[in-house]
């Protein structure tokens, strides 16, 4: 079993998180925001955010919505952070909800989860009204992130805050004094939608702390540390590692305007540390390559690598004096990246770390609350997501010749299981505990785990033989223009797959290094690179045929190929 790598002091639930981190951190600042004035910021301390959320809650009580479902839904806010905890510390059972969902999905879900009241942004007014309007839901309480005073039966954030705090100033003690059950039920996620019907995974209390102790066993944040509040916070890798760890740290937390935006909300906010998918860290090394290049330093740079990391093998580190011109280009002050949700390029993580930054890899799912295993401060292996964390057991189900398994999970942070759907639940997880991830895997002799793809992704062809679609795909991106690909298989007369790709390519980089604009000048020149591809992988790996469209694919809001339906747009 994996060793922590630092000390943590424990907690028996989020309330006792809150509680004990407050009392350490109550004068630090929790989150950042931008004002009218350039380069002056308002912060909100720890304390304050604490207070806030034990006045929303004083007043969620006050309203009935004692032991309810209460949902959220809304952009990354401060807004959305309050109203959370509020629920989880001593209300109800908080419902996250996707923000990108079309509205009959989130109606769908909204039903299914029976909860009877709501906050939302002001995105959501349309669809809120319809369901008001409609009245077929439990909502009794829609609550707007977003006005200032009670409006037409809509509730106000801000109001039910002073009102809260009224409550407290007259000794109304039920939300500070609620007592937390951390093995029931708290948080009920939807998973991210790769499939055709999401399930709601339910959390307790007690899976979310279990996995906060193992993050901050082994990847430390220190109160100093700001970061980037970019993924969704609906989704468990957001809230929990970008969330909720944070604030346990004592750290201060920015939200990011867009992925437009990153570059300069990074240097303006002083970021030193952020989660994300491998897809933005990968673009973020080819633009930071790309000015290098444009310079004439490439070569420069190259040999600065070789030099710095002989330096390294005597305990001597010069990255971030020699690689300083890069640090202003991304940002002085970052100094950790997390990458989670896919898999991230080996090379990209390589010359990373070569340039002077920490990158790791990491891997979860919804059902496991969610990082099972990381790269952290001790353990690193280029390619690898790291090691089991230190609570988990990990095994490989029905190995095939070359060691490859489906990954299996036990531990405090497995789910309760699926609400309402007990044979989903049953083909999840083991009468002994043990859970299917559903991903296929390798461990090596020292324990890192290489995941090679999705079980149900894998395509078996005539002769036995498995195709990774997720292995391909990674060696196609690489091919300059490329913006992201699709490989599947074309069912043939015989019974046996055609293994083709579908590539959305740059218009701009397709011009500008190819001197291309028509798409079949451009499809030949792709069609030419695969070929390449191809030559480097035995036959019944090659992929035999090409589609090329500068449309992006359709993705989850974490930015994972929706493939059951993508597969509609090319069969």
């Amino acid at each position: 079993m994996r060793e922590p790598v630092y000390k943590v002091e424990k907690f028996t639930d989020i309330k006792d998180m809150l509680k004990k981190s407050g009392e350490k951190y109550g004068e630090r600042p929790a989150y950042i925001f931008r004002t009218d004035v350039p380069g002056k910021f308002r912060e909100i301390s720890h304390k304050e955010f604490r207070t806030q959320v034990d006045e929303l809650g004083t007043k969620l009580i006050d309203l009935g919505l004692k032991d309810k479902r209460i949902a959220v839904i809304g952009e990354n806010c401060y807004e959305w952070c309050v109203s959370y905890l509020a629920i989880v510390c001593g209300t109800g059972i908080v419902v996250p909800l996707d923000k990108s969902l079309p509205d009959n999905e989130i109606e769908s879900l909204i039903l299914r989860s029976e909860v009877e009241a709501i906050f939302y942004t002001d995105k959501y007014n349309d669809i809120m009204k319809k369901l008001k309007d409609k009245g077929n839901t439990k909502i009794k309480f829609f609550i707007s992130m977003n006005l200032e005073k009670n409006e037409n039966d809509i509730y106000s954030f801000k109001q039910l805050i002073e009102e809260g705090k009224q409550l407290l100033d007259n000794d109304n003690k039920e939300f500070v004094d609620a007592q937390i059950n951390p093995d029931v039920m708290n948080i009920m996620l939807f998973t991210s939608g790769t499939t055709a019907m999401s399930k709601a995974v339910m959390l307790s209390q007690k899976n979310i702390v279990s996995n906060l102790f193992d993050i901050a066993s082994t990847i430390k944040l220190v109160p100093e540390d700001r970061m980037l509040s970019f993924l969704p916070l609906h989704h468990t890798f957001e809230s929990t590692v970008g969330f909720l760890y944070p604030i346990s740290a004592g750290c201060s937390i920015a939200f990011c305007d867009g992925i437009r935006h990153i570059g300069d909300n990074i240097k303006e906010f002083d970021i030193t540390a952020m989660i994300s998918v491998p897809a933005l860290y990968e673009g973020m090394f080819r633009k930071v390559k790309k000015g290098i290049e444009k310079k004439g330093k490439w070569e420069k740079v190259q040999k600065g690598i070789k030099i710095s990391n002989f330096l390294r093998k005597f305990g001597i580190d010069i990255r971030q004096k020699l690689f300083a011109e890069v640090h202003e280009a991304v940002g002085t002050k970052l100094r950790l990246f997390v990458a989670g949700g896919a898999a991230l390029d080996p090379e990209v993580e390589k010359a990373f770390s070569d340039l002077g930054f920490t990158i790791y890899q990491g891997y979860g799912l919804t059902e496991t609350s969610p990082v099972v295993a990381a790269e952290d401060d001790k353990y690193q292996r280029i390619g690898s997501i790291g090691k089991a964390f230190p609570s988990l057991e990990v095994k490989l189900a029905d190995k095939d010749e070359d060691g490859i398994g489906e990954l299996m999970v036990k531990g405090p942070t497995v789910m309760l299981g699926y609400y309402n759907n007990e044979e989903a639940t049953k083909e999840t997880i083991e009468p002994d505990g043990w859970l299917h991830t559903g991903d296929l895997a390798r461990i090596d002799k020292d324990g890192f785990i290489f995941i090679t793809g999705r079980k149900k992704f894998v395509i078996v062809l005539k002769n036995g033989k498995n195709i990774f679609p997720e292995e391909l795909e990674a060696l196609v991106n690489k091919i300059e223009g490329v913006k992201e690909s699709f490989v599947y298989g074309r069912p043939e007369d015989d019974g046996d797959y055609k293994i083709c790709v579908k590539v959305v390519y740059d218009p701009e980089i397709m011009k500008e290094e190819y001197g291309l604009t028509e798409i079949e000048d451009i499809k030949e020149k792709l069609w030419n690179e695969v070929k390449k591809i191809n030559k480097t992988m035995p036959p019944y790996k090659y992929i035999r045929d090409i589609i090329v469209t500068d449309k992006e694919l359709i993705k989850t809001t974490t930015q994972k190929i929706k493939r059951h339906e993508e597969i509609k747009t090319v069969l």
